[in-house]
């Protein structure tokens, strides 16, 4: 299949969307399928419904061919980290695919490469480069999250995105065929790609260059403790809620709204930072995304600005 036809099953509901359980006949798998999982404990904010089916494949054969024997139209997502997601409190239809320990190498190839699985966390891949000598990933250590995800989204942090180093990826579509997707072909845009709903990033190769391991740890390391003295790390969060607009920053257009502190049940604007989005302990995702939306109204009727989400908010309301 070349990339751009419409693969069969790809058809998973995307924000909003309600559908019901998924009827899935578990096949044969090596990995891990679970009926009814939890999946509050997976996601940063530590809210959310369960999936009707979650799926922890033990590699890359397993995946494709249990998708391959999935029923046409079975809705598939995948997830990472948890962070930036909100799983609602209805759960999620259908299958949800974790890639796990199998998925997350990270390895030094020629020409400055690194070859990196989908589950990957960012700090190993930045960690990976420093030691090898391989400048321009600093970055990643600044974005809480997995490859897939920020394959996806075109994630980025302290003024470069995905978009300036990837050169190719391998997805896996709901019904189970991998490609291999040039990063010309994914049309980026700020924190976008053209990727559908359900394609599972599995791999990635981005390119660096050469450079010396104490610059790249000391950029690292300013990374880090700017993210700590920031951000609200230490609590049940999901990163930035909001995308900046053009010419403006989110968290400004929070703040000038009266917003920072501003609560909803449980949940909570931080203090520390207008744009992160906070459960203070015993907070539903109904109270995090009706804050998240209340920020937004607010925001609008102050301002003119109408905030996107940078979060994703996914599953049955």
């Amino acid at each position: 299949m070349q990339y751009g036809e419409e693969p069969k099953g790809q058809n998973a509901p995307g924000a909003g969307e309600e559908k019901g359980a998924a009827d899935v006949t578990p096949s044969p798998v090596r990995g891990k399928l679970t009926k009814d999982a939890p999946l509050d404990k997976l996601v940063w904010f530590k809210s959310g419904g369960p999936a009707d089916w979650l799926f922890e494949p033990a590699d890359l054969e397993d995946l494709t061919s249990f998708l391959q024997g999935l029923e046409e139209g079975t809705p598939v997502m995948a997830i990472g980290l948890g962070s930036n997601l909100i799983i609602r409190d209805g759960g999620v239809p259908g299958v949800v695919v974790r890639l796990g320990k199998p998925f997350a190498s990270v390895e030094v190839r020629r020409d400055n490469i690194l070859e990196c699985g989908g589950g990957a966390p960012g700090i190993l891949v930045s960690s990976t480069a420093r030691d090898a000598g391989i400048a321009g990933m600093e970055f990643l250590r600044g974005i809480p999250g997995t490859v897939g995800g920020f394959v996806r989204m075109n994630g980025g942090a302290y003024g470069r995105e995905v978009a300036d180093i990837l050169v190719d990826c391998d997805v896996v579509f709901p019904n189970g065929d991998c490609v291999n997707i040039p990063a010309e072909d994914l049309d980026y845009t700020y924190r976008h790609s053209r990727l559908p709903e359900g394609a599972i990033v599995v791999a990635a190769r981005f390119q660096g260059d050469p450079g010396d391991p104490e610059e790249i740890g000391r950029e690292m390391d300013r990374i880090a403790a700017e993210r700590e003295a920031s951000q609200p790390l230490r609590t049940k969060t999901g990163g930035s809620t909001f995308k900046n607009p053009d010419g403006k920053k989110a968290w400004q257009l929070v703040d000038e709204a009266g917003c920072r502190g501003l609560k909803m049940g449980g949940a909570q604007v931080s203090e520390k930072h207008a744009n992160f989005l906070i459960n203070t302990g015993d907070a539903t995702s109904s109270d995090i995304e009706g804050l998240g939306e209340e920020v937004r109204r607010r925001v609008s009727e102050k301002t003119g600005v109408a905030l996107e989400w940078e979060i994703k908010r996914v599953g049955r309301p």
